[in-house]
């Protein structure tokens, strides 16, 4: 397996090759090919993509450009995976959300999910909007700051699969009557000379103990990390926590991809069966091109 990654990752590219070193293969990786590739000197990504495919059997791809994994697709002659375009989207990581809250909250189908945060730049909330649409009876609360609305092409896509969701302004509200509270950081590396804009949105939605009080029991909260200030570390003791549990089922899901792209599904150990849930029982692409 060859990680590519353009843009910067801890959990992303850790779990995909732990996932693989598991599995019993081998990874070549470049942590920062924007700067310590080919890609430096002028390289296009369809090149790259073509010299790397002759070293590998599979492809995972993070990149600064929304768009770029479909480019790669089209090029390469082997499976490429999606780890994260820009603020286009970032499937695998959705398959472990959709994953996560199936083993936190027992069922998908009728959950009432918030997303809070940078809903325009996250390309994990825009991702996890489109998966969880293919569930029953979903609703959808979007709470950011103005300049982070959700954009409308996942709206879009709501209305027309008859997903109900609600603009909100008010996080404890929303926070009393969700299942799920999925919190995201404001991306300032999205905002480029507009510094201003992100000093206006960063920190008006906060997860904290006052969050924690309204939040039902039964109640989780998510949060695709890393984490800046928007999830107080008082929270992580409270077992509603649950985002470093979301990470580590990064890995389980991205062994089952891996191991059901390169050899079938055949000898799936118990994690990576109750993996494939996510996959064998949801139709969604996955921007991975097999041929």
């Amino acid at each position: 397996m060859a990680t590519l990654f353009y843009e910067p990752s801890t959990r992303t590219r850790l779990s995909f090759e732990a996932a693989m070193r598991r599995l019993g293969g081998e990874v070549l990786t470049t942590e920062n090919a924007r700067e310590f590739s080919s890609a430096a000197k002028g390289e296009t990504l369809e090149d790259t993509i073509r010299t790397v495919e002759g070293y590998s059997d599979i492809i995972v791809l993070r990149h600064f450009e929304s768009g770029a994994a479909r480019r790669a697709a089209d090029t390469a002659n082997i499976p490429v995976i999606n780890a994260g375009d820009g603020p286009g989207q970032h499937p695998t990581q959705a398959l472990l959300d959709v994953y996560t809250i199936k083993r936190e909250i027992g069922t998908l189908d009728g959950i009432k999910l918030g997303l809070v945060g940078d809903l325009a730049n996250g390309r994990t909330v825009r991702s996890l909007a489109y998966l969880i649409a293919k569930y029953q009876n979903i609703k959808i609360y979007f709470v950011s700051p103005d300049v982070v609305k959700m954009k409308d092409d996942i709206k879009d896509y709501l209305n027309s699969k008859g997903v109900e969701w609600e603009e909100s302004s008010d996080l404890l509200e929303v926070a009393s009557k969700c299942d799920v509270i999925y919190q995201t950081r404001i991306q300032k590396e999205r905002f480029g000379e507009r510094i201003d804009l992100y000093e206006a949105a960063r920190g008006k939605y906060i997860v904290d103990k006052k969050v924690l009080d309204v939040l039902p029991k039964h109640a989780v909260i998510m949060h695709p990390l890393p984490r800046l200030d928007e999830v107080t570390v008082e929270v992580d003791s409270d077992p509603r926590a649950a985002y470093f549990r979301q990470a580590k089922n990064g890995l389980y899901i991205r062994m089952a991809l891996l191991k059901l792209l390169l050899v079938g599904n055949k000898s799936l150990d118990p994690c990576e069966n109750a993996a494939l849930f996510c996959m064998a029982n949801v139709h969604v692409q996955i921007l991975v091109h097999v041929t």
